[in-house]
């Protein structure tokens, strides 16, 4: 078994006095872990560093091996590392893709949407609403994708002020009446027709990524890393100037 190709590093485990065990997002083959000979070394600390891009490839003598990789430095992302919101957005995103992802299930659209966010953190600037779009990625990938373009109940596209906690689709406030309470608000930058911003459409993906991937699919809670990146990019601001 090989594999050769660009990938972006996830996560790197110290195994034995040396050597590294490697977990990589790859376009073509989704997750993938091996052992990098000297990969504990300080040397090679800083290309498998969470984030960077690296070329690889990947040898198993059998299909269910962890494999061997052979690794070389293809593009480093030093932003995420220059900043506490981008060093907990990468910590965040490279979190909840090994915990929700299964080994060598390919993914490309969500590799895709993967780099772009992972470069968008590095280069700085504002991604808070990049990275809500890719938690939303993340569940449609997995099966538990949210439908917030109509309501559930009549198929309107207007008015719509909820989301079922159960299908996770939309409802309008017409169709809600007396059900109002025991749903979810949909914020306005989902398309909703009251308020909302960044810290209630977090919640609103907090709340699927908790009952349908950790509790439902894996049986376990979220990384702790998703709770960490939301307090940071829904804290006050200090006002420009200040």
């Amino acid at each position: 078994m090989e594999w050769s190709g660009e990938a972006s590093v996830m996560a790197r485990q110290r195994h034995g006095e040396s050597a590294a065990i490697l977990t990589v997002l790859t376009q073509e083959a989704g997750l993938l872990r091996g052992l990098v000979p000297g990969g504990a070394s300080a040397r090679r600390a800083a290309m498998l560093q969470p984030g960077n891009r690296v070329s690889l490839r990947w040898r198993a003598r059998l299909e269910d091996q962890l494999g061997t990789f052979a690794v070389e430095p293809a593009r480093a992302r030093p932003g995420l590392l220059a900043g506490a919101d981008a060093l907990a957005g990468v910590n965040a995103v490279t979190a909840l893709l090994t915990f929700a992802l299964p080994e060598r299930d390919p993914h490309p659209r969500l590799a895709a949407a993967t780099e772009a966010l992972l470069d968008l953190m590095d280069a700085g600037g504002d991604w808070a609403e990049a990275y809500l779009r890719w938690e939303m990625r993340l569940l449609d990938e997995l099966g538990f994708g949210l439908d917030l373009t109509r309501c559930a109940v009549t198929g309107s596209r207007e008015g719509l002020a909820y989301v079922s906690p159960r299908s996770g689709r939309a409802v309008s406030a017409q169709a809600a009446g007396d059900w109002a309470p025991r749903l979810l608000p949909l914020p306005a930058m989902l398309g909703g027709r009251g308020n909302g911003g960044i810290e209630d459409a977090l919640a609103l993906t907090g709340h699927f990524l908790q009952a349908r991937l950790a509790e439902s699919h894996a049986g376990k809670p979220l990384p702790p890393a998703r709770a960490r990146l939301v307090a940071r990019l829904t804290a006050p601001r200090p006002a420009s100037g200040s």
